[in-house]
């Protein structure tokens, strides 16, 4: 007989929350809020009415997966959500439904969602980059997920992709500053002498602008250092690129492609596939389930 577990994907501004069965089947419709902007409790509260509502007495357990660091006692440290310096969000939800919880950090939770029923799917080592206003990364090797000594594996923004040290890498790091949204957007204005946003630098990529190409491109080549990097240290059989910025496709993904196989090791780089999420923003949810039935 098929268990189901309730899972959450709790993100800066958003909150998905579904069953989810041990096929990786929904057993009730996705239900999405936007995440309270007040943060503290108020977030946690949002969650439990959220889960509260798909709730039924056959949930053999609770799956979260939240934007930040997830401490084995199932308490969390988000920056981008005010007051969760160490919110005790398992202790709490556990409390309120008498289930057993498991809480994690949202780049493990989308890789594991890959590997179980998108891109990666049977890998058993592969990379989730997650391209949006921040980068990070979800590291399984030999089957087993990367943590690190202090949860802190995958912290790929802060990988080093330039020779001089630039003030902006001080805040969020080398990679980041180049490859996520905010670092597009920086380009694109000194480019176009204007505010421009990502969205609008690919959707101009797409209309054939060259100046929108070039700035793409270059973000692109950044990313391939950073991908090259991976290789050579993981040897993954594949790399899955999600988040926002994974939108902008070939504009992106074509010049990193290119970079990595001039920088990586050169069997390492033959061995890899690089490829988009199939699973978009589904990949949090059914990696918080995936990683809540391995617990129970």
């Amino acid at each position: 007989m098929k268990r189901f577990v309730l899972a959450a994907d709790l993100g800066g501004t958003k909150l998905a929350v579904a069953g989810i069965d041990s096929l990786g089947k929904e057993t009730t419709p996705t239900s999405k809020r936007p995440t309270p902007a007040s943060g503290g409790r108020a977030v946690v509260e949002s969650i439990v009415d959220a889960l509260a509502q798909v709730l039924t007495r056959d949930a053999a357990g609770i799956g979260v997966a939240v934007p930040g660091l997830a401490y084995p006692d199932g308490s969390v440290w988000a920056p981008n959500i005010p007051g969760w310096e160490r919110m005790p969000l398992g202790e709490m939800l556990r409390a309120r439904f008498g289930l057993p919880v498991l809480v994690e950090s949202d780049r493990n939770a989308f890789v594991t969602g890959e590997a179980w029923q998108g891109s990666a799917k049977g890998c058993t080592d592969v990379v989730f980059v997650a391209i949006g206003t921040g980068i990070g990364a979800g590291i399984i090797s030999g089957g087993r997920l990367v943590r690190g000594f202090g949860e802190l594996a995958g912290c790929l923004g802060w990988m080093a992709v330039h020779d001089r040290f630039l003030p902006a890498y001080k805040s969020v790091g080398c990679l980041e500053s180049h490859v996520a949204g905010p670092g597009i957007a920086r380009a694109a204005q000194r480019v176009f002498h204007r505010p421009i946003e990502a969205r609008e630098v690919v959707q101009r990529a797409r209309e054939g602008a060259a100046q929108a190409r070039e700035v793409l491109a270059e973000a692109g080549h950044y990313l391939g250092l950073g991908l090259a990097n991976l290789v050579d240290v993981l040897n993954p059989q594949m790399i899955v690129i999600g988040g926002g910025v994974a939108g902008a496709g070939n504009w992106l993904l074509d010049p990193a492609r290119e970079t990595l196989k001039q920088w990586a090791q050169p069997l390492a780089a033959k061995q890899v596939r690089i490829c988009r999420s199939r699973l978009g923003a589904r990949a949090g949810l059914l990696g918080a389930a995936k990683l809540c039935f391995d617990q129970l």
